[in-house]
């Protein structure tokens, strides 16, 4: 009846803040048995009511989405518009060849993205977890889908946590909680209730979905599965940060809608002007239509398309795997990197580094690898304080090392403590079967402290470790470096305590050993201990960490640390890292308000910060969309749950996949494989090289297009014949275009790309001195098409028809030699970027090979209206068409030459 009655009255999570509630009220509000649990009955009940324990994932991508994402541009539906109105007046070549234009396009599109889209689908696969319960009196296994609140749970070391429990039962408990509160040390458990408001990281009662249990045995009580668990909100938070458009994507719609606007005018205003004139009607639509065609650069979107796609490919190949094309360049526009620390500038687990005896420090040698002596750098030998130091964090110590994998088992300080007394030259099998153990005190919050009684040489010895104000308070002597015992007089203790609060005022975990000798092992307390000394432990920073960081800030990009962890161990790390060229400014995350109350000296303030510590996971969204409404284009990495929501809200979020959970996966995206920052600052490179070769075939393809629409409404407004036909146009847009704007999309950048700051993200991908240029561009190569054209009626007197084939020619060829005059002004005339990229010299021949069949094959010709010319007409076509590419170098040498004296002047 109780159950039942439990199960009618709720529908909810099993009691608000269970954290705050002591353990026979949440047993007797839960309606089960910690010795029996729930009856099958029940759970099927309860399951009924709070669903299966699942996070909402996110769903594959799927088809119909990826192909309706190719045509969902603007400039694809005007496209879409000129063929319908071509085939509307039975224009059926043309509106044909402008379908299969957008045909193509979107093929090459929607292959590239599912590509990425399936690789990042394969890194979300996710095995099925089980765990141990109590259900009709029986311990049994199940999936931990079927988990419902009230089930009691079995838990183990080496057990990852299936849902949110509050503990009933602890034996030596830790778990490690780092991908959920970002802190790298092992956290101790108990049955204790605690505040309401106390944070995550403090509730000491509770274990939680997606941590794991380090060390010990509990028995806990689910009150929390699926969205209803902690994992699952910050899942929700996930769900609620909508991705901000990238950089790039933001710059393409504003051009797009410049140039959609740019063409409406012109068709309406010239296709009523020559109506006006009293021209034929269907040949203004015809004039329409190819002025549509000419305006929209066609290859645009397939250019961009491969050129994200080549980039995506290059940075797969070094580790980095993205899920949206888009995102490649984002990092090239990134000013601001916000950083987890945990697992992200640390290696995430602990190491031992500083010994602290009486007489000496010993620190560990990155070099040898072995323990020296602060100072002078002599190795550690014979010394019995030392030793005694790390015959205590070998025996008083539950964890195992594996010399097979390196995947060692139990709490992470433990493992360090391990690996520290191999390092000091203790062999550890032999001192474990030489030392064994009689008996344990398991650690407790109380005592905080954990004590093994062990024999040795017919005597039994207690050794000790915890935390240095209570070990200290236990010990009545000190052991000097000589292995000479003194008493603990207050000096002493001050001594000890002075040095405990230096070391961790250094970022370091600090940890105190004392022992002592007992005769009766079951009666060791821990009274009258003997201090030994204290161990400084703490998370490394990974190796390439501050190189990567360096390269950041030579690029103008700035490194901010997010931290679940404390402020001290966070700052210490921001030095260690190189984060700031100053001491590394802190704002912890308990003195931030919400953004709305904020006031612009407070934001001013919170913008200086180099390190935000004890953040919790709202907090970092909100950081996220502070900077972001300052127009900084902000990226995010990290690996744990508590960095999802800042991925999914970042500009671009860059998840590390070997340590990275599913959720932060899921919301990134960016995957680096490695997990290296470093790859991060390639990614970087690429992103900015990527918008440097957009940007320049972007200004080729304007300029090539505004040819075309001077020439054909230069030939309207004057009153001549058409000089090319839309088919024709479309042929230029998608050959003489395309291929030598893909070629100048595939440069690797300049070696000192990463020497310049970020470009301004306020700025459009065209600025006006751009537009400048695509302006004169565009008037030099439609002169010498129309000087062509007219040239070829008067003066070598062919028909109108034939004139035609010399203006396309002519513009053809025009636009190929343009692609010469790309180089940048302060590179040399002959040796370039442009002449030394072997993907420029194959678009050009593969362009000439092109133009070629379609002159000399019969079927294409007569498709596209072209005559073979005379030789007289070939000099005409070659000499004018060499004519704007002259013009473009005279201009491109005269700009070199104005900056070379301002800089002199300077």
């Amino acid at each position: 009846m109780k159950q039942t009655a439990y199960t009618q009255a709720q529908s909810a999570p099993l009691t608000v803040n269970p954290h705050a509630v002591n353990v026979q009220d949440v047993v007797e509000a839960s309606g089960t048995s910690v010795k029996t649990g729930l009856s099958l009955g029940e759970t099927n009940t309860r399951r009924a009511i709070f669903g299966p324990n699942r996070l909402a994932s996110r769903k594959p991508i799927s088809l119909m989405r990826l192909v309706r994402h190719q045509f969902e541009s603007p400039v694809v539906l005007l496209l879409a518009a000129a063929a319908a109105i071509a085939m509307f007046f039975s224009d059926w070549k043309e509106g044909i060849a402008i379908v299969l234009v957008l045909v193509i396009n979107g093929t090459i599109g929607f292959v590239t993205e599912l590509r990425a889209a399936r690789s990042m689908e394969a890194l979300r696969l996710l095995g099925h977890r089980t765990a141990r319960v109590r259900r009709d009196g029986k311990a049994a296994l199940i999936q931990a889908e079927d988990l419902v609140p009230g089930d009691v749970v079995l838990l183990e070391g080496g057990d990852i946590v299936t849902a949110d429990l509050r503990l009933v039962e602890t034996s030596n408990l830790s778990a490690d909680e780092s991908a959920l509160t970002g802190e790298s040390v092992a956290v101790e458990k108990n049955t204790e209730a605690v505040a309401a408001d106390c944070p995550i990281g403090d509730r000491s009662g509770m274990a939680f979905k997606g941590t794991a249990i380090t060390r010990g045995s509990a028995v806990g009580i689910v009150v929390g599965t699926g969205l209803q668990s902690e994992l699952g909100q910050i899942s929700k938070l996930v769900a609620e940060a909508a991705p901000e458009q990238s950089p790039l994507e933001r710059q393409l719609q504003i051009l797009s809608g410049q140039l959609i606007k740019f063409t409406l005018v012109v068709v309406a205003f010239l296709g009523v002007l020559g109506v006006g004139q009293g021209e034929d009607v269907f040949l203004m639509i015809e004039a329409s239509v190819a002025l549509a065609v000419a305006a929209i650069p066609e290859g645009l979107p397939v250019v961009a398309t491969m050129a994200l796609a080549r980039g995506m490919w290059r940075m797969a190949k070094q580790n980095a795997l993205i899920e949206r094309l888009s995102a490649v360049e984002t990092l090239g526009a990134t000013t601001i990197i916000f950083t987890d620390k945990t697992g992200t500038l640390t290696e995430n687990s602990m190491q031992l580094r500083e010994i602290n005896c009486a007489e000496a420090v010993y620190q560990l040698s990155d070099v040898s690898g072995r323990f020296q002596r602060k100072n002078d750098g002599e190795e550690v030998g014979g010394r019995s304080c030392f030793d005694d130091i790390l015959m205590a964090g070998l025996l008083c110590n539950n964890a195992e090392l594996s010399d097979k994998d390196g995947k060692h088992t139990g709490d992470p300080l433990e493992q360090a403590l391990l690996v520290a007394a191999r390092a000091g030259g203790l062999n550890i099998q032999e001192h474990l079967s030489r030392f064994p153990r009689i008996r344990e005190i398991a650690f407790d919050s109380t005592s905080k402290m954990m004590g093994t009684i062990n024999a040795a040489d017919h005597e039994y010895v207690m050794w000790v470790k915890g935390a240095p104000e209570a070990v200290l308070e236990a010990c009545t002597s000190v052991q000097e470096d000589g292995g000479a015992v003194e008493d603990m007089t207050s000096d002493e203790f001050t001594i000890w305590k002075t040095r405990t609060d230096e070391m961790a005022s250094r970022g370091m975990r600090v940890l105190a050993v004392a022992k002592r000798n007992v005769s009766l092992p079951e009666h060791a307390d821990y009274s009258g201990l003997t201090f030994l000394g204290l161990l400084g432990l703490f998370d490394p920073p990974r190796a390439d960490v501050p190189d990567a960081i360096a390269k950041c800030r030579t690029a103008g990009i700035r490194v901010i640390m997010m931290t679940g962890d404390h402020a001290v161990t966070a700052k210490n790390i921001a030095a260690s890292v190189g984060l700031a060229d100053h001491d590394p400014v802190v704002i912890e995350g308990s003195s931030l308000r919400p953004i709305g109350e904020l006031s612009g000296d407070d934001i001013e303030t919170l913008r200086q910060a180099d390190v935000f510590a004890r953040v919790s996971p709202t907090q970092k969204l909100e950081l996220i969309t502070l900077y972001q409404n300052d127009c900084q284009v902000v990226a995010m990495t990290g690996d744990g749950v508590n960095d999802a929501p800042a991925l999914r809200q970042a500009d671009i979020g860059v998840a590390m996949g070997l340590r990275g959970t599913q959720i932060a996966r899921e919301a990134a995206a960016m995957v680096l494989r490695d997990d290296a920052f470093g790859s991060i600052v390639a990614a970087i490179r690429e992103g900015r090289a990527i918008f440097r070769n957009i940007q320049r075939f972007v200004i080729y393809l304007l300029s090539c297009n505004l040819s075309e629409i001077l020439v054909v409404g230069a030939a309207i407004l004057v009153g001549l014949p058409l000089p090319l036909m839309p088919l024709q146009i479309l042929f230029l847009n998608l050959v003489t275009d395309v291929f030598p704007a893909f070629a100048l999309g595939a440069s690797e950048g300049n070696e000192k790309i990463l020497e310049r700051p970020p470009r301004d993200p306020k700025k459009p991908i065209v600025t006006r001195a751009l537009w400048i240029a695509i302006v004169l561009h565009g008037f030099s190569i439609s002169g010498s098409t129309l000087g062509a054209f007219v040239l070829a009626q008067t003066y070598l007197g062919m028909t109108s028809d034939a004139a035609v084939t010399v203006s396309f020619l002519t513009l053809a060829f025009a636009q190929l030699w343009h692609v010469f005059n790309m180089r940048d002004p302060r590179s040399g005339l002959i040796r370039n970027e442009i002449t030394s990229n072997k993907y420029v010299w194959g678009a050009l021949l593969l362009s000439i090979g092109l133009l070629a069949l379609v002159l000399f094959v019969p079927a294409a010709s007569d498709a596209l209206d072209l005559r073979i010319p005379t030789f007289d007409a070939w000099l005409l076509i070659f000499g004018m068409s060499l004519l704007p590419l002259a013009l473009g170098q005279i201009v491109t040498i005269s700009s070199a030459m104005r900056d070379r004296k301002g800089n002199d002047a300077d």
